[in-house]
């Protein structure tokens, strides 16, 4: 018998209306029990709340700002602010944010000066409302920018800490592991061997799985829309990674999910 499990981090709100449909269908009658459906901006943060309220159970919304994009002016952080305290009892975490380490990468390989610092700013503007309201807070943090983030979330006094799709140093993972931070693994567990190291070495009492929809994967998944089914794969390729009976998995990784989310 296959373990129902969540998909801890998806964008569902930027799929197609009619793969909305098709998804939110298959999870009613599959081992999917629910979704985490994260934002990108306010206007995404609204969407993804109707979806929580059109499938309750099924749909779960984290409402924030994404960070691999322009910053919003100081009206904007504003209004988005009061709508995140406006509704915060109708999401499950504040997310998704984080830094824009590929944003500065790009800039940076281009000879173009970038401005760390107002991301930073505007950070910890959402870490102080998720400290408020004591809500989860879901991570786009990788490599070197993981490590500031770590420092604000010490700062804030952060505790509840999804890192998706995380990359970098085994200081860093450390650090993470001892703080109580979660991770989460996307199908690319299954042909990118810097996931698969990662994986070998993180508790798997702070693991969840994710797909990250509708980002492509290549490998086994290439041509494929990505889709909360995957999860499976991953969950039994990291059995066979780990060398844990795929049950036991499965449960476990379950119950990260319920309980970080609080679902």
């Amino acid at each position: 018998m296959t373990i129902s499990l969540i998909d801890a981090h998806i964008h569902l709100d930027k799929y197609p209306k009619e793969s909305i449909t098709n998804i939110t269908k298959f999870l009613l009658s599959s081992n999917i029990d629910s979704v985490i459906s994260v934002s990108m901006d306010l206007a995404s943060s609204k969407d993804n709340l109707t979806l929580s309220q059109q499938f309750p159970q099924l749909v779960y919304a984290a409402c924030g700002f994404h960070p691999e994009q322009i910053l919003p002016d100081e009206t904007k952080q504003q209004e988005l602010l009061r709508w995140l305290e406006t509704h915060i009892t109708e999401m499950v975490a504040i997310g998704e944010i984080g830094l824009p380490y590929y944003t500065k990468m790009e800039a940076i390989q281009s000879g173009e000066k970038f401005e760390i610092e107002p991301y930073i700013m505007w950070l910890g503007k959402l870490l102080q409302v998720a400290k408020k309201y004591d809500k989860p807070v879901v991570l786009h943090a990788v490599y070197e920018d993981a490590d500031i983030v770590c420092d604000l979330l010490e700062e804030y006094d952060i505790k509840q800490a999804h890192f998706h799709w995380f990359k970098g140093s085994t200081a860093t993972l450390q650090r993470m592991v001892q703080r109580g931070y979660y991770i989460s693994f996307t199908p690319d567990i299954l042909y990118e061997e810097e996931i698969q190291e990662i994986a070998l070495h993180y508790p798997i009492e702070q693991v969840m799985l994710e797909t990250d929809g509708p980002w492509p994967f290549e490998g086994p998944f290439a041509g494929q829309m990505t889709h909360p089914s995957m999860i499976h794969e991953s969950a039994s390729f990291y059995a066979q990674l780990s060398l844990k009976p795929l049950h036991e998995v499965c449960e476990q990784i379950r119950l990260n999910t319920k309980k970080f989310y609080n679902l």
